[in-house]
């Protein structure tokens, strides 16, 4: 550490913004599901997992760092690392690698969870730890395991994580394949964006799990009730991650709208059933569909994993609407 670590001088103002950071979170009703996530979310201080982070500015990125020599420096820091927004971590040549989920998005994803004492997890996507700790506060050091591709990432997690008191299982890997040794998980947790469900995490859920996925700009909670097979809906909330590294960027090239109306464009119900029908519809076709079923709304769709294949579909599985998934 250098000559200007951020010790004790911020001690005070760390709890008020972290005090502060938990009742915006509580407003917003993430907690209304699960109330114990409240205790965590107190504990736990996220401005030791983000030790330096990047905000957008005008013509690119400026570094707000706990170490700056310059005090006015280090409080802009300290207070954004407690807004409810997420914070840009890892950049390489403009382009996001790694960031900290918005809190109050985390706070919604883990509520749904719907963890258990004695449960274990599987957290796909370490980042900096900070979502780990959650877990870890929560369930115990031994019941959660975070894997990530990047050594640099899960190394930097580890640190942050033991400076903040917490030893989960950091294991450097393709999460694609979850983390077998481990296995199996009570429930398995995506903090990046994914185009399918790599068919290791059902094989490794126990029966009557859970997994919850960033999906096509939505989060999907699937439910394991056996061997091979989950299904589930898709959440109302929306939901933008970094893709998994590894697996491609979901989506790949722009999409031509060309012909659908603006209002549908913008419409961000439309943007969710383009982004989950990539490669089965074309705009104009998912646009009629969208009108003709009443400008669904995240909710409505779910998907289901069988064996290999899985698919996504709009109100019923066995319905008329219904598109492959890669697996």
């Amino acid at each position: 550490m250098g000559g200007h670590a951020p010790g004790r001088e911020f001690d005070g103002l760390a709890a008020a913004a972290r005090a502060a950071l938990v009742r915006r979170i509580g407003a917003s009703g993430a907690w209304d599901a699960d109330p114990g996530w409240r205790e965590a979310f107190e504990a736990v201080p996220r401005h030791l997992f983000v030790p330096y982070y990047y905000v957008g500015v005008a013509g690119g990125y400026e570094r707000r760092w706990g170490e700056s020599t310059d005090p006015g420096a280090r409080e802009r820091w300290l207070r954004g690392a407690y807004e409810d927004t997420p914070l840009a971590t890892r950049l390489r040549d403009g382009e996001l690698l790694s960031s900290s989920s918005q809190p109050s998005l985390m706070a919604d994803m883990l509520a749904a969870l719907g963890v258990e004492e004695g449960h274990t997890v599987l957290e796909i996507g370490a980042g900096t730890g900070y979502n780990a700790a959650l877990l870890a506060h929560r369930l115990g050091d031994d019941k959660v395991t975070t894997v990530d591709l990047d050594p640099e990432i899960t190394e930097s997690a580890r640190r942050h994580l033991a400076a903040a008191g917490y030893h989960p299982v950091v294991v450097t890997g393709d999460g694609a394949r979850g983390v077998p040794e481990r296995a199996p998980f009570d429930r398995i947790i995506a903090t990046c964006a994914l185009g399918g469900v790599p068919p290791a995490w059902v094989a490794q859920s126990r029966p009557g799990g859970r997994i919850l996925v960033p999906l096509a700009t939505g989060l999907i909670m699937l439910t394991v009730p056996g061997a091979g097979h989950a299904e589930g809906r898709f959440l109302h909330t929306p939901a933008y991650f970094v893709p998994l590294r590894g697996t491609g960027r979901p989506g790949g090239e722009a999409v031509q709208l060309g012909g659908v109306p603006r209002r549908a464009r913008e419409d961000d119900s439309f943007r969710f059933l383009l982004a989950l029908t990539r490669g089965s519809l074309d705009p104009q076709e998912a646009h009629a569909l969208w009108e003709q079923e009443g400008r669904p709304q995240r909710e409505r769709y779910g998907i289901t994993v069988s064996g290999e294949r899985q698919w996504a579909w709009l109100d019923d599985p066995e319905g008329p609407y219904a598109w492959p998934l890669p697996s």
